[in-house]
């Protein structure tokens, strides 16, 4: 099985599973998260409704939903909690992280990864993964994939060249490989060429289930208009999801940008790229960090004229 890879850096740290050359699975963990997994001290705060939808605030102000009330647990008591959802930016930021009660005591998980090597992300195309995150189109041989965030799913639709049943396969396995390598969980529709035959939607379903290979999902069949549902465990942001915050995901990678070199520098950014650089980030200061790790300051210069993902160090 492909060993896990980090690249830590300013704002985030990158993981990636690579096999033959090619990265098969990726998440983002972004700085001062709790990862899913983590066991927190926390106070609940509120005893929710009817059992249910109990809310806890961990130490760090971070307040979490548990879906089941804690037995025997009172408002204002201390607790201990499991993450076991990540908060999920994107169309809705507003949704608090999940967690449930945990016997304790307090630990932060951590996925068993090893350090990258300086290059070594880019080596095996984490540009080319960053770029179908942030515009949602994905490219295979013979058509190409729309990705699209919806508050219910995560739709895909499958558009190309081949005759139907040929691009039905090979559109149900390029889905599979980008719901992979994106990190995308929860419900997920997937819009196929509508294949004539039975045995042309099982060859469709058959690609599907080879390129997820041993990640842990239900599907529905692939229907006579060549629709399928896939239901997958949501445990973190997608990078789907983390890159509908432009700004935000644009300025932790012009960290990752900026932090290379040594002595004085300018960042040279959009301006909300800038403002996101000059708060701090999520986790402190982002532009004293990178001076620091440089040996010498680094100025902030905000150009209206560039796109959000474009960014230049000078």
């Amino acid at each position: 099985m492909p060993e896990w890879i980090a690249e830590r850096g300013i704002g985030e740290t990158r993981l990636v599973r690579v096999e033959d050359g090619e990265i098969v699975e990726a998440r983002i963990l972004l700085e001062g998260a709790a990862p899913t997994g983590s066991t927190l001290e926390a106070r609940l705060v509120s005893v929710g409704s009817g059992g249910r939808n109990a809310v806890a605030r961990a130490l760090d102000g971070t307040e979490y939903l548990l879906p089941t009330r804690p037995p025997g647990v009172s408002e204002g008591a201390s607790l201990f909690v499991e993450v076991t959802r990540e908060a999920i930016p994107g169309i809705e930021p507003w949704k608090r992280p999940l967690a449930r009660a945990a016997d304790g005591p307090a630990r932060e998980f951590s996925l068993d990864a090893r350090d990258a090597n300086s290059g070594e992300l880019d080596a095996v195309g984490w540009a080319d993964l960053m770029e179908q995150a942030t515009s949602g189109a994905v490219g295979f041989p013979g058509g190409n994939l729309s990705l699209h965030l919806t508050p219910a799913m995560v739709l895909i639709d499958v558009d190309g060249h081949l005759p139907p049943g040929e691009l039905a396969v090979a559109g149900a396995a390029a889905a599979g490989r980008a719901i992979r390598r994106l990190g995308i969980g929860g419900s997920i529709g997937i819009d196929l060429p509508t294949a004539s035959g039975k045995a042309a939607r099982q060859a469709a379903a058959d690609a599907l289930d080879q390129a997820m290979g041993d990640a842990r999902f239900e599907r529905t069949a692939v229907n006579g208009f060549g629709f399928v549902q896939l239901v997958r465990p949501r445990r973190h942001p997608s990078l789907l999801e983390l890159s509908a915050d432009r700004a935000t995901f644009a300025a932790r990678a012009a960290m990752r940008l900026a932090e290379g070199g040594v002595g004085q520098a300018r960042l040279v950014a959009h301006p909300a790229v800038i403002a996101v650089v000059e708060s701090g980030g999520s986790g402190g200061d982002w532009g004293a960090k990178v001076g620091r790790m440089r040996g010498g300051a680094l100025a902030l210069r905000a150009d209206p004229g560039l796109a959000i993902s474009v960014f230049h160090v000078e």
